[in-house]
Order: structure tokens, then sequence, then C-alpha cells
């Protein structure tokens, strides 16, 4: 089983922590991961982008020239897409580009996020966090104290504004819950801080 070393707000070692092999410890699936973060990435965009079609724009309702006797091409309507102010031909539409992924890929990708991160030792364990009062600068020296990366994570168990507004205005830091972790944020940061109790909530959902 994978062990892991629990921190205090201060960087101190306080004890040892066995993690469940079955969520932490698993050989990574990089084709899970990369479904499960293509597919969060598409269900993120808005798909509101819109051309309007020669049906569409305004004008063009009378035949611009008579059909013979001009030399010209004939025309029925300037509004065609290849006169100046017509309409967009093959433009994007309103559209949805999210799908689904079963929940065996997304369990799956999880653990393997999980994982990844422990064997890269880029997961760190703190014993608890704590503020008093919403303060940007406590945060940034458990950080520093900590000696996370630049773009830090930190799992909570529950909800905690304090926490949370303290930690927001802070460049590449990130706060989610247990129940909001996902695979594409665990990928994308360069150290995961996880409190104690969510660990134990992790592998309560997980294992």
């Amino acid at each position: 089983m994978p062990n892991v070393s629990v921190f205090d707000v201060a960087g101190k070692k306080v004890s040892d922590l066995e993690l469940d092999a079955a969520v932490f410890g698993i050989e990574p699936s990089v084709s899970a991961m990369h479904l499960v973060v293509v597919n969060y990435l598409a269900n993120q965009r808005q798909g509101t982008q819109s051309t309007l079609t020669r049906s569409e724009v305004s004008g063009g309702g009378i035949k611009p020239w008579r059909q013979k006797g001009t030399g010209r091409a004939r025309q029925g309507s300037t509004r065609a897409p290849h006169f100046t102010h017509g309409g967009i031909a093959h433009g994007p539409k309103p559209r949805t580009y999210g799908g689904s992924v079963n929940k065996k890929i997304r369990r799956l990708a999880m653990k393997s996020a999980l994982s990844s991160k422990v064997a890269a030792e880029e997961m760190i364990v703190l014993d608890s966090l704590s503020l008093s009062e919403i303060k940007t600068k406590e945060v940034v020296k458990v950080l520093s104290n900590l000696e996370t990366g630049k773009k830090v994570l930190i799992v909570l168990p529950e909800k905690n504004d304090v926490v949370y507004r303290s930690a927001r205005n802070i460049p590449g830091v990130k706060t989610t819950l247990v129940n909001t972790l996902n695979v594409y944020d665990i990928l994308n940061c360069d150290t995961m801080v996880v409190l104690k109790d969510a660990v134990a909530k992790i592998e309560e959902v997980y294992a």
C-alpha cells in the first residue's frame, strides 16, 4: 500500500498515512483519463456561437437585375454568400458539444489521476487547515511552507468559506471539495494539497 507523509501548516511532518491501494495505488489508465478530460473540456463549451444564413440577413428581397440580356451571371438575391453583406454559408450555429462517459470509465479515470499524483510525489496531505479570519497571506504562507508548485489544487472535505475566500485571489491556486473533484483539475495542477479528512472521504467514495 502507498504511504505518504502528513504535514502541518508549518510544513513539518507529523505522521505517516497509509493510503488505500485500490484508489491511490493502481496502474494509471492513460486512455481513460484522456477520454474523461476531453469530455470535461467539451462540456465547458457554451456552443452559443451563431452566424446568419442568407435567409436570416436583412435585405435582398428583390432580384438585382433581370434574368437575361445583361451579360452578367443570373442572380436571385444580393444576400447570397458570394455577395458583400450576404449570408454565411455553412457557418456555426448553436449546438451542444458535450457528451457523457460511463460511470466505470469515470471512476477508473479518477483513481488513475489520484494514483499518478501519488506516484509522482505531487500529492501533499495536510493535517488540518483552519483560519480564524479571511487572510490571503496565511494561505500563501502555508503553501510556501509546504513548498508547492505554481499551480496548486487544495481539496477540502467540506465547504469552508474562510479558506476558499482566502485562497481565491492567489494566482494558480484553486480550492475544491471532495464531491466536486474532477480529473482535469487533478492533472492540471503541479501540486495537490489534500486535507487528511478529505483523503478518508475520497477513499470512502472510490474504494
